[in-house]
């Protein structure tokens, strides 16, 4: 079992955590979000966080029958200047990715710095597998990074997403760092899978970001607890045996890494562990945030 920090980069860094929010840097804006994790308290003063941020996030509370609103919560902007969108950059060593920040309704603003570890892994085993253009499929793959850095390496890539908007999101994305030709596909991840498995389709790599919650665009209910199982065993069958690689995140409070090394052990009858464990990013002041679960391996 790993624990594994993220890769700084230069238009992102965690100022403060604690008190269950986080004060962040995204290229030139600084934003205070909710942080479920961060159960310990700030080192900076509640005025050096207000004075420091550009927007706050700030969750919608339960009216008098206990229903929250619709939307999840709203965003308090203390900089008139602070757009709602604008772009950041990330370098992995080819040409920067540009990627469009928004500030939306449930707070997330279209990426997970923790990610960059991943994101280093799938750019290193893409060259590894020693293919031109080796066969990458992402899925439940939001606006797109992971695809972007696949691509950039030379990967075909698949981008799958449930969400039309996210995928659009993930195209402008596509389209900002100058890249071109990745697949795009609006469907339910089991749905699609399946369909591949059928036709004996195969992939070089794996990506999977798969949520506790979801709904397929024709409806279809996505449950992480009940059907993650049957998709790692399904993901397995079309993975090349050789010179390929799979990654997975777990963002679900209460899922042990270990319960992805079983997954991923067991249904690829792999006789090694794979490597797993957690990641986190170290803020100004030492204090290190968990931020979810990954499992990966290349073979």
């Amino acid at each position: 079992m790993k624990i594994l920090k993220a890769p700084e980069f230069s238009d992102y860094e965690l100022i403060d955590s604690g008190g269950f929010q986080k004060l962040e840097r995204f290229g030139k804006y600084i934003l205070i979000r909710p942080e479920s994790q961060a159960v310990w308290s700030k080192s900076l003063t509640d005025k050096d966080w207000r004075n420091s941020a550009d927007a706050l996030y700030k969750l919608n509370k339960p009216d008098e029958s206990g229903q929250v609103q619709k939307e999840r919560g709203n965003w308090v902007k203390f900089n008139d200047n602070m757009p709602d969108k604008w772009f950041i950059e990330y370098n992995l060593g080819q040409k920067p990715l540009k990627i469009k920040l928004s500030l939306t309704s449930f707070g997330h603003i279209g990426i997970f710095p923790e990610q960059a570890e991943n994101w280093m892994f799938i750019e290193k085993s893409i060259r590894e597998t020693g293919k031109a253009n080796p066969k990458i499929l992402n899925l439940f793959a939001y606006t797109g990074i992971a695809s972007l850095v696949a691509g950039s390496a030379g990967a075909q890539v698949t981008h799958l997403d449930a969400v039309k908007p996210v995928v659009t999101w993930a195209r402008e994305n596509m389209e900002a760092s100058g890249l071109n030709d990745i697949r795009w596909i609006v469907e339910d991840a089991m749905v699609f899978v399946k369909r591949e498995v059928t036709r004996g389709n195969s992939y070089d790599g794996l990506i999977l970001d798969p949520p506790k919650y979801g709904r397929g665009p024709a409806g279809e209910k996505w449950l992480l607890d009940s059907m993650i199982n049957e998709l790692v065993m399904l993901c397995s069958k079309l993975l090349e045996p050789s010179k390929s690689f799979f990654v997975m995140n777990l963002y679900s409070m209460g899922f042990s890494s270990l319960i992805a090394e079983n997954l991923i052990r067991l249904n690829f009858g792999m006789e090694k562990e794979p490597e797993f464990g957690e990641l986190y990013i170290t803020d100004q002041h030492k204090k290190r945030l968990p931020l979810g679960i990954f499992v990966r391996f290349t073979r």
